[in-house]
């Protein structure tokens, strides 16, 4: 059931989104030059996938976790669509695709480790990886990978439609910080 609201609700999005997503894109070339970000992560049974967002940092700022990059690296663009979430807009197509879903764990990069075992240990990587979840809109982000992964345990063992569309419209309501950078 959960996967047919994903289906429903990226498709709506995407297409009713369109024109902001269009007008994000234009603004971000102006801002970066780059406006759209691809970086590997760990998906569903540990899979590969590229995630798709809007970019909110630098060109040149390295790979790494948002609590390991330096605020300086956002740009004041980025800094708009951060607070306001936007950034996240085009992982609705990885939503569509099926390599994600609106609620679930974040997806990591393959190269924080603690957090891949601290997960692997929990079965996390049996659900497919959310926009937004229980630890997002609980301001829990990577910078703590036990207590991420035992919060990802929790939702996905207690998920139900109701909390489904109660993470979705808490983060729409702005609860929850993001991914922390540091200061």
């Amino acid at each position: 059931m959960i996967r047919l609201f994903d289906i429903v609700f990226s498709l709506l999005g995407l297409v009713c989104g369109f024109p902001v997503l269009l007008l994000l894109t234009v603004i971000g070339f102006f801002d970066t030059g780059s406006p759209i970000f691809r970086q590997m992560r760990v998906g569903r049974y540990q899979k590969p996938f590229t995630l798709v967002k809007f970019r909110t940092m630098k060109v040149d700022t390295a790979s790494v976790a948002s609590h390991l990059a330096s605020a300086s690296s956002i740009t004041p663009f980025g800094h708009f669509l951060r607070r306001t979430k936007l950034d996240e807009l085009p992982q609705l197509w990885n939503v569509l695709k099926g390599e994600m879903s609106l609620v679930g764990p974040r997806p990591g990069l393959f190269n924080q480790q603690e957090l891949t075992i601290e997960r692997v240990k929990r079965g996390v990587y049996d659900a497919r990886p959310g926009i937004t979840g229980l630890a997002q809109v609980s301001e829990i982000d990577m910078s703590t990978p036990e207590l991420l992964a035992e919060t990802d345990q929790q939702m996905i063992g207690n998920m139900t439609i109701s909390d489904y569309f109660r993470y979705i419209l808490m983060t729409v309501m702005g609860k929850g910080a993001g991914d922390r950078v540091k200061r």
